[in-house]
């Protein structure tokens, strides 16, 4: 495993599955009903872990390979849950070219946190993300929702200081 990076033992509850088993119910029988049932999931657990995928597939009769498929592809599905500092990199094109793949680069060295994952001690979470609507601010990093505008490299270990 990649230094940084944590597999987080999944934590479901009984309550949660039970949700999710009325969730499933609820759409049988009806076609397409794959992604609300993921985007459902995803409300009751915060992100899709394997575990919650196979559970999916179990129930609905849909390949693992089918719902996998679907999670991983689709940006607004979460497979890794969130640190206790979630942190996204704006890469739509107005941040871009503006520079903020070098301001995801410098989040990732400065926290040892690889893109798409979980610091080992869960306090903090990178994703890259496209347009949050703040084009205007480019490039832009949200920490749990609240926006860093107009950053340069240099401005990050300054952000990130904030959440030791």
């Amino acid at each position: 495993m990649k230094k940084g990076l944590t597999k987080v033992a999944f934590k479901g509850t009984a309550e949660q599955e039970a949700q999710l088993d009325a969730v499933i119910a609820k759409y049988e029988g009806v076609d397409g009903a794959t992604m609300p049932i993921l985007q459902e999931a995803q409300g009751i657990y915060g992100y899709l872990p394997i575990e919650v995928q196979k559970h999916i597939a179990e129930k609905t009769g849909k390949p693992l390979a089918e719902i996998y498929g679907i999670a991983s592809f689709y940006s607004q599905f979460k497979l890794n849950p969130d640190g206790q500092y979630a942190i996204s990199v704006c890469l739509g094109t107005a941040c871009y070219v503006k520079g903020s793949g070098e301001i995801i680069e410098e989040v990732s060295k400065c926290l040892n946190v690889p893109v798409g994952s979980i610091s080992t001690d869960g306090k903090y979470s990178l994703d890259a993300t496209r347009c949050v609507g703040a084009c205007g601010l480019a490039p832009v990093m949200t920490v749990n929702g609240e926006v860093y505008g107009r950053l340069t490299k240099k401005d990050v270990p300054d952000v990130l200081a904030k959440y030791q």
